[in-house]
């Protein structure tokens, strides 16, 4: 079985709707993962058209190799780096821009990613392993303070004090943690009470995750560029698959056409201000039951779509 055969990507159908793909348009697929959209928007391009993939793990560009086709160029790169990525390929302006967030199947299944605690593997959960801080050597150095604060602001879970002091106490007596079970059960020792339906080690396994790979950085940092390359009627389609995500997306976009929504008595006419660059497309889209019970990863997703105006 191929590594592309792995992953099933989530909102496929409604995802290739948004994008309102244009036979001769230019595309870019900032998170390739396993190609599965990529695949698709190939499809539905003609001879002249174009699909620039992003992606900084090496193992999702190695799997790029498997399409051998005149209209695809694949990058080893953070989506953070889409503007200097396409005007290295000579590219200015493209026709849509997709971005789905999160962790893809195979970096959770594979152990020695160390990206979930279904598996014993080494606690690395990074997304590019050529550079960067593996979480156990974060572990190995943070403070209590700056690891409560890391659990809290991007696990969002209420217990990251205990967490916290657990994981440097255990430090402390000389039991460093290296693998995600060891990880995992001294979590799980450290909150008085899980939430039900789900691990205790879920919230904290996101945190570091999110904050190693400086996930909502590089999402602050790609949004406006994709608004920048985007031409008018291109469209803007993100997956998110929590909160943190979703509510920096869904903020961007508002921040990008909410020219008219101002307060009473505000001092500035609508028609005063420039005018609006993006416009959201429908409501956000979530899977349906029959997706959820087939891919179980699709429950928490959320679709966000919006189109590039006239405006400069």
């Amino acid at each position: 079985m191929s590594a592309s055969s792995q992953h099933i990507p989530v909102l496929l159908k409604e995802t290739i709707a948004a994008l309102n793909v244009r036979p001769a348009g230019v595309y870019v697929d900032a998170t390739f993962g396993r190609g599965g959209h990529s695949r698709e928007i190939l499809a539905r391009l003609g001879r002249g058209g174009r699909l620039i993939a992003l992606d900084r793990d090496k193992a999702a560009v190695a799997a790029a190799g498997e399409i051998s086709d005149p209209r695809f160029t694949v990058a080893h790169s953070a989506f953070s780096d889409i503007g200097a990525v396409l005007a290295g390929f000579g590219v200015t302006h493209v026709d849509g821009v997709l971005l789905d967030l999160g962790v893809s199947s195979p970096q959770i299944d594979e152990a020695a990613r160390g990206f979930s605690f279904r598996f014993d593997g080494p606690l690395d959960m990074r997304m590019d392993q050529s550079r960067g801080q593996t979480a156990a050597q974060f572990l190995k150095e943070v403070s209590e303070q700056q690891l409560r604060e890391v659990i809290k602001g991007y696990g969002e879970e209420r217990f990251a004090k205990q967490i916290a002091r657990a994981i440097v106490a255990a430090r402390t007596e000389g039991r460093p943690i290296a693998t995600t079970r060891q990880l995992a059960a001294l979590v799980a020792s450290a909150i008085p009470k899980a939430e039900p339906g789900q691990d205790p080690a879920t919230r904290t396994f996101q945190a570091l995750r999110i904050f190693l790979n400086q996930e909502l950085e590089e999402l602050s940092l790609t949004l406006p560029q994709c608004a920048d390359l985007l031409v008018p009627g291109g469209r803007l389609v993100v997956i998110s698959f929590h909160s943190l995500e979703d509510r920096l997306v869904k903020r961007f976009i508002r921040s990008q056409q909410d020219r008219d929504n101002l307060p009473a008595n505000f001092p500035v006419r609508a028609v005063d201000l420039p005018p609006s660059r993006l416009v959201a497309v429908g409501r956000a889209i979530r899977a349906s039951a029959q997706e959820i019970s087939a891919n179980p990863r699709a429950r928490s997703a959320v679709l966000r779509v919006a189109e590039r105006t006239a405006a400069a």
